[in-house]
């Protein structure tokens, strides 16, 4: 390989390819965690180390010239293998201490891992720990997090994940809310009651009629896509929502709607790259998640 030929810096592509993906400066100096600026500055010096304009301002956007384009390929391929390299290093890690980042939904973040975390915590001071809570799933194989706790089993082959208990969920209401539509008994009556829904409410729709409550789109004149604003308006008495038994059971303010009603049966992952699987650190969290968990639904 001809070394000598190779005269543009890494770190000037990796703000390119970012902001190629990222679609503006902005987003992409977000995106890293750096200053617009900064970034700016990164992509007008590739671009002098390679002769080429790479971005064109299109209104108030960045469209990519078709030398940008070309580059833009390649410079993918970089990014796929710099992230490989980083996995496998950080695979082969042995140092317990540092930081490792699990990626949950916001229910589970919010209201189920911050005693779990704490605990951790306690036993392991020198591991440091990023949440992101977030209804969309992290993408682990772009290091967008480190261990993954998910609600739905992960299909792609450099993933491992280890199947959890169980859980139930069930609905519930504040009694204030219950007594004004009539303490309803039964499947039927309940079905002109209001409910708290998500962005898309067909899944949960189908799953209401699975237990033979028949719902329609009428019935959610709320909606939200934060699992906390959906069970904040649980409480607030604004209607019915649904929520894992092991949050519902915990708040007073809230109870059980049709107590004899089957429960909502949901699956629960922990997910980690097959790379991550041997660095002691993630092992260590992965397995005190699973051991904390088996206790939890």
């Amino acid at each position: 390989m001809k070394w000598r030929s190779i005269k543009f810096d890494w770190n000037r592509a990796r703000a390119f390819l970012v902001t190629a993906e990222e679609g503006s400066y902005s987003a992409a100096a977000k995106a890293m965690d750096m200053s617009q600026p900064t970034l700016g500055r990164q992509v007008a010096a590739l671009e002098s180390e390679l002769c080429v304009t790479l971005f064109e301002r299109v209104g108030r956007g960045l469209e990519l010239t078709q030398s940008g384009l070309e580059i833009l390929e390649v410079v993918r391929d970089m990014g796929t293998a710099a992230n490989e390299l980083s996995l496998r290093a950080s695979g082969q890690s042995e140092c317990i201490e540092g930081s490792v980042c699990i990626t949950a939904t916001e229910a589970m973040a919010v209201y189920i891992l911050p005693p779990i975390i704490a605990k951790l915590r306690s036993q392991a001071p020198g591991i440091q720990v990023e949440i992101i809570a977030s209804n969309n799933a992290s993408d682990l194989r772009k290091r967008e997090a480190d261990i993954a706790i998910r609600n739905f089993q992960p299909r792609h082959s450099d993933l491992i994940a280890r199947k959890l208990k169980n859980g139930d969920a069930h609905l519930y209401a504040t009694p204030d809310y219950l007594r004004r539509i009539g303490n309803p008994s039964n499947l039927e009556t309940l079905a002109h009651a209001d409910f708290v829904g998500f962005t898309s409410n067909t899944p949960l729709i189908k799953a209401m009629h699975e237990v033979g409550l028949a719902l329609s789109p009428e019935n959610f004149p709320l909606t939200s896509a934060s699992h906390i604003v959906h069970w904040e308006l649980v409480k607030s008495g604004a209607a019915i929502g649904i929520m894992p038994e092991v949050i519902g059971a915990a708040e007073p303010s809230v109870v059980r709607v049709l107590e004899a009603m089957e429960p909502f049966v949901f699956e629960t992952w922990l997910v980690v790259h097959r790379e991550l699987r041997t660095n002691r650190r993630v092992r260590k969290v992965y397995e005190f998640l699973a051991y904390e968990f088996e206790d939890l639904f």
